[in-house]
């Protein structure tokens, strides 16, 4: 196998891909999807929590607040509004300070102030939020003061949607950019026959195979990049992450390779998409309810996909904490790459490759 082929092969599958409509569609739909879901659930423009503040006297931390740019802050007239406010969602936390809560604080009297959380808000806000709040009482008190928060979590307490949909998104992007992209190019070569063409010349049918499958990995992890950066849910990861996409993009290549050796026209191979659907974003849909056992998405395959990728930006896991699921994947990418290699060996040894 020569990595000069490969090469030239890779470049000229990018240069066709400008031009194909699959190609396009794995890069377009997954960043508009972001899109749509970052404006209905998230705060794209701003990406800064919300706090909600209900000061009965006046104090300086309503002031202190209101002059941080990574912090909206809202005030309202009384708690019974600020409760409204927070139970549907349009602040992440909420103050109910006390008419003589700045005196407290500084005389070093014990003061008990009200918070109220969203139960749908982000965990990255809330700590964010948290730790500010913190740093403001301290610069009231000069130093820091037995000040008590009882915290109060309004609304169901659910995961937000946001992070619920995030694994049905890196899902898309895998799927369409590593399935569809070298399954669709294998079909269509086959179908115009410039395969047989390619491999009458000292370029192997492994090393097609290998340039179609770089591409879906190249742009599954491109991609993945993006909707991650675009969620802001690297973590603090983000090699782990990158290194779990490449993963993620060659099983799927990997698959989609198998499709395209396997099928021998488009509506065949869309027909089969649609058939499998369910099997492939089955896990990302028990992460839409988590009210469902985990056991359930490892039935399926694509979860050894999408489960390490949502411990590490979501429970901020570490290698070894997904070390087993990344063996199992392992395991099923060197099954399939040992199905491609086994059908082409068939393949060139019955002369049906070039005529399928």
């Amino acid at each position: 196998m020569s990595a000069k082929r490969v090469g030239v092969l890779l470049s000229k599958e990018f240069r066709r891909g400008i031009n194909n409509f699959i190609f396009i569609f794995a890069l377009v739909v997954p960043i508009g999807f972001s899109l749509v879901l970052n404006l209905l659930f998230g705060s794209f423009f701003s990406g800064k929590p919300k706090l909600g503040v209900a000061d009965l006297g006046n104090s300086d931390l309503v002031t202190q607040a209101q002059a941080v740019d990574s912090v909206i802050v809202t005030e309202y007239e009384s708690d019974e509004a600020l409760r409204e406010a927070v139970q549907s969602g349009v602040v992440d936390l909420g103050l109910t300070l006390p008419a003589n809560f700045d005196t407290a604080v500084q005389t070093g009297d014990s003061v008990e102030i009200e918070a109220y959380i969203w139960g749908e808000s982000l965990m990255q806000d809330r700590a964010i939020l948290g730790t500010s709040i913190a740093v403001w009482i301290r610069t009231i008190a000069g130093q820091e003061k037995p000040v008590e928060i009882v915290t109060t979590t309004l609304g169901d307490g659910a995961v937000p949607w946001q992070e619920r949909l995030l694994p049905f998104v890196v899902l898309i992007t895998l799927m369409i950019g590593g399935i569809m992209v070298p399954a669709t190019s294998l079909v269509e070569e086959k179908m115009k026959r410039t395969l047989t063409a390619v491999t009458t010349t000292p370029t192997s049918i492994g090393e097609v195979y290998l340039a179609k499958g770089l591409l879906g990995v190249i742009i599954g992890i491109v991609m993945g990049v993006v909707i991650l950066a675009m969620n802001r849910a690297f973590g603090s990861q983000p090699l782990l992450l990158v290194g779990l996409l490449a993963l993620g993009g060659v099983m799927a290549s990997t698959f989609g390779i198998l499709l395209g050796i396997l099928l021998k026209d488009i509506n065949s191979l869309f027909a089969t998409i649609k058939g499998i659907g369910i099997l492939l974003y089955a896990p990302a849909i028990v992460y839409l309810f988590p009210t469902l056992p985990e056991w359930v998405a490892r039935i399926f395959p694509t979860y050894y996909i999408i489960g390490p990728i949502v411990d590490v930006t979501q429970q901020g896991a570490t290698f070894g904490d997904v070390a087993p699921d990344l063996a199992i994947l392992l395991a099923i990418i060197l099954l399939l790459v040992g199905i491609v290699a086994f059908l082409s060996r068939r393949g060139r040894q019955g002369g049906a490759l070039a005529t399928a």
